[in-house]
């Protein structure tokens, strides 16, 4: 091509050079972008993968031996309950002491009238001595064949009479006092001054509030680890704790309930323990590997079950209904779970059981510390 021809197509081969450069930039640009596009899918896919595994924080624990503690609930009582009734005839003259006094064995509660017992009793004590003479006056003459043995056995069960009459004239005057059985208190008094009681009439209820009795009913599986003169402990409704000793155990289960009642002793001398509230008896069973945990960290699961959120070998979450052996001010013992376990303490009520998740040990936590200021800046 000749310069005057190309001179007359220079503005025309200049425009096709740029259109080709621009053709070649778009063309450049766009693979790099759908390169682009792939690397941010690719990342995305990633992001996706790395939210869809739930992350917790994890601590294990190793199972401690500890005694398993039996709970029921049930109601104190005192130790024994007597109804006292007049054992004898006559009218009630005096009182001894009133409704819901403490008194001490022996006290007189009620003293009734005297009439003629003393006078009845100076006649049995007489008669006795009489038919005692006789008696030994006829064994003398029977050794001399002057009275049969007939006779004599007959001033033999005269004498036998007269000292059974001595005896009840003894004991009705003793009846006309109507004492304490025991160290007690009494809880309530039906006889009042003026009264004609006859024999076998209520005066009252007598309560030993010496010893307070804890009753209560434990199930067929928990009766097999309760022994008798075991130390076990209550909490009554007042607060109070208390403890005592195991004095009765049903040998057999009630009907309707199946359960075993228990009975628990506890000292009251002092009278400071009120019967006939509510109380909680804890009883201790056997020796048991437990793992003890905050109340906290249960938690349910569909089906209401109370129960602990672990983490097993293939990080995988699983439910472990809880088996509480034991409740303390320190947290709560469970029981059933492998010697070696990893709990969930953070997180937990965001996984459910069988998804995978990434665990963290709280000890590879970072934890945040307060830095200390220079003190020229403070």
């Amino acid at each position: 091509m000749d310069l005057g021809r190309f001179e007359a197509y220079r503005s025309w081969l200049y425009s096709a050079g740029i259109a080709i450069l621009i053709a070649a930039w778009l063309l450049s640009g766009q693979f790099n972008g759908a390169d682009s596009a792939d690397g941010e899918a690719q990342a995305s896919i990633a992001a996706s993968s790395s939210a869809a595994l739930g992350k917790v924080r994890v601590r294990t624990l190793l199972a401690e031996e500890v005694t398993r503690t039996i709970v029921v609930n049930g109601k104190t009582a005192p130790a024994r309950v007597t109804e006292l009734s007049a054992e004898t005839d006559g009218r009630v003259v005096a009182i001894g002491a009133e409704r819901g006094a403490n008194v001490a064995k022996g006290t007189v509660i009620v003293r009734l009238d005297e009439r003629d017992r003393n006078a009845r009793l100076a006649e049995a004590s007489a008669t006795l001595k009489q038919r005692e003479v006789e008696y030994e006056a006829r064994k003398k003459l029977m050794s001399s064949s002057y009275v049969s043995e007939a006779q004599l056995q007959d001033g033999l069960a005269r004498l036998e009479a007269a000292r059974a009459e001595l005896t009840r004239a003894e004991l009705d005057l003793e009846y006309m006092l109507v004492r304490a059985p025991f160290d007690g208190a009494i809880q309530e008094r039906s006889a009042e001054v003026g009264d004609f009681l006859k024999v076998g009439d209520p005066i009252g209820s007598f309560v030993d509030n010496r010893s307070i009795i804890v009753g209560a009913s434990v199930s067929e599986f928990d009766a097999g680890f309760v022994r008798l003169d075991e130390t076990a402990s209550a909490k009554l409704a007042t607060g109070e704790e208390v403890a005592g000793t195991i004095r009765y155990i049903s040998p057999v289960a009630d009907e309707a309930t199946r359960t075993f009642a228990v009975e628990l002793e506890v000292d009251n001398s002092d009278g400071s323990l009120r019967a006939g509230g509510s109380a909680e008896l804890y009883i201790p069973a056997e020796s048991i590997r437990a793992h003890r945990v905050s109340p906290s960290l249960l938690t349910l699961d569909d089906g209401g079950n109370v129960g602990i959120k672990i983490v097993n070998d293939a990080n995988k979450v699983e439910f472990v209904v809880a088996d509480i052996a034991l409740s303390s001010n320190d947290g709560v013992w469970l029981a059933g779970l492998p010697e070696s376990v990893t709990i969930i303490t953070v997180g937990q009520g965001f996984v459910n059981a069988g998804a995978e998740v990434d665990a963290v040990l709280e000890d590879d936590v970072p934890t945040a510390v307060a830095r200390t200021l220079p003190a020229e800046s403070k």
